[in-house]
């Protein structure tokens, strides 16, 4: 939040200034009037923009999609306003291949819905950057006024302008306004005392400026934004959620596609008294629910299941047993949320179950795709990214997970698929898998006016029928 309040910050200092020069006359040749008399239409006017800048929206790899360009556009649109629904918004539009959210009047304060606005749009699937920009009319003599003054705003000793004309019908070029906006830039500051010079290779700040038929648009700073493809646009899967750092990641990664996910996490006796690993589920899926609206989470109990694997299982396929049968209940769950796979955060060979050789034995037991976004991730890449989305503190709380329950002393770590279907022969996996889903529980998680709230709650008696979802292996 620390990033977000120093955007919003950036452009209190230029409303205040502009407010000022308001009251003044323009001595600049562009104008014989006020010096708002300039910018055009009230709607244009730099002292009408005060109150809230808009948000200027871009997505790179929407780019790519051709003719279904605007399905993609749409789901974006619709991710933006059931994001900011709470807020006072006036619209979301897409204009000149970029998308601009204009904001209303705040009655209270206009600074914190910003910065409620930004940090949400941050969490957005499709959006690569964003910025708040002032929009005015596409005049040269605007342009110039408005880029000096928000300049004059931030503080640096080397600066720089981007600009980029889509409007080849405007009496003027890209270069030329760059050109000239960097030389007003550097007038206005030497005239304020300041010691400032162009570096364009690798400048303090930067004014950017995009200029469409219909409108110009500026601003000082890049947002990131989450990137990938909006929401609900790749399908649906079922995500296998421990509670550690991988699953949440793996979760993270896949969203960022455009895929809707739904949670199974399967949990068992707690070593210690508030050690259950059902409330870390219920926290990951908050933080994830922003990136996708709306989560399903499934709560299996798997501690009478492990005891059977134990009683009748040699100890060395333990943990790969397990696997398989969360693997086997998370595909029925996967049935009934008409999904087209799973989802693990495995790592090739973090730990024993996840050798290549392993996961081949595993995966025999699945009769639909399983994706493994952290194949091929360091552990380092993998907790730094945790930090980055608001998962790792979650999931450094003690918990107990399931899977190192009766843990083997020598864990197998290459084993086969005939291997593991004989370990399984004194195990009934049918009944066993039928119990798991019987005993499910669902909870719903939507992201509504800037929170995550819980909307049902309710077991799961009927999941899906035995004939619609064969047991593999």
């Amino acid at each position: 939040m620390g990033f977000i309040r120093a955007v919003v910050e950036e452009i209190t200092p230029y409303q205040q200034r502009v407010a000022e020069v308001g009251r003044a006359r323009c001595t600049r040749a562009c104008c014989t009037g006020t010096l708002h008399g300039h910018l055009g239409p009230a709607r244009y006017n730099v002292i009408g923009f005060l109150a809230m800048p808009v948000l200027l929206l871009h997505y790179h790899e929407i780019w790519l999609k051709g003719g279904n360009r605007n399905f993609f556009i749409r789901k974006l649109k619709q991710a933006i306003e059931q994001s900011l629904s709470d807020l006072p918004l006036q619209s979301v539009h897409h204009q000149d291949n970029r998308i601009v959210v204009r904001l209303g009047e705040a009655n209270a304060n206009p600074d914190s819905v910003l910065e409620q606005a930004i940090s949400r749009i941050g969490k957005i699937p499709g959006v690569a950057y964003f910025a708040v920009a002032r929009e005015i009319e596409p005049v040269k003599a605007a342009i110039l006024e408005t880029g000096s003054r928000l300049m004059a705003g931030l503080d640096f000793h080397t600066y720089r302008v981007r600009v980029k004309r889509s409007a080849k019908s405007l009496p003027f070029g890209s270069q030329e306004i760059a050109r000239e906006l960097g030389a007003r830039i550097g007038e206005d500051a030497v005239a304020a005392g300041r010691d400032v010079r162009v570096d364009l290779g690798n400048a303090e700040a930067t004014c950017y400026v995009e200029v469409t038929p219909n409108r110009a648009l500026l601003f000082t700073k890049k947002i990131p934004g989450a990137g990938g493809l909006p929401p609900a646009t790749a399908g649906r899967l079922v995500c296998l959620l421990s509670g550690g750092f991988d699953s949440a990641v793996a979760a993270y990664k896949i969203i960022k596609r455009g895929v809707r996910l739904t949670f199974v996490h399967f949990y068992g006796d707690p070593s210690r008294p508030g050690e259950e690993s059902s409330p870390i589920a219920r926290e990951l899926v908050r933080v994830l629910t922003p990136y996708q609206g709306v989560s399903h989470l499934y709560l299996v109990p798997f501690a009478d299941l492990q005891r059977e694997v134990v009683a009748s299982a040699p100890q060395e396929f333990r943990i790969l047993i397990y696997r398989r049968l969360m693997l086997r209940i998370a595909e029925r769950i996967a049935f009934r949320r008409r999904a087209h796979g799973t989802v693990t955060g495995d790592a090739i060979a973090q730990v024993a179950s996840q050798t290549l050789q392993n996961m081949e034995a595993v995966d025999a037991a699945a009769s639909m795709p399983i994706y493994r976004p952290l194949a091929g991730d360091d552990k380092q890449d993998i907790l730094a990214l945790a930090k980055e989305i608001g998962t790792y503190d979650i999931s450094t709380e003690p918990f107990t997970d399931c899977c190192p329950m009766f843990m083997p002393k020598s864990p197998r770590i290459f084993s086969t698929v005939a291997e593991l279907n004989e370990a399984e022969s004194n195990l009934d996996i049918s009944e066993m898998v039928k119990r798991g889903t019987r005993g499910a529980r669902r909870e719903i998680y939507e992201y509504v006016g800037g929170e995550v709230r819980e909307r049902i709650s309710r077991p799961e008696t009927r999941i899906v029928s035995a004939k619609s979802a064969p047991v593999a292996g």
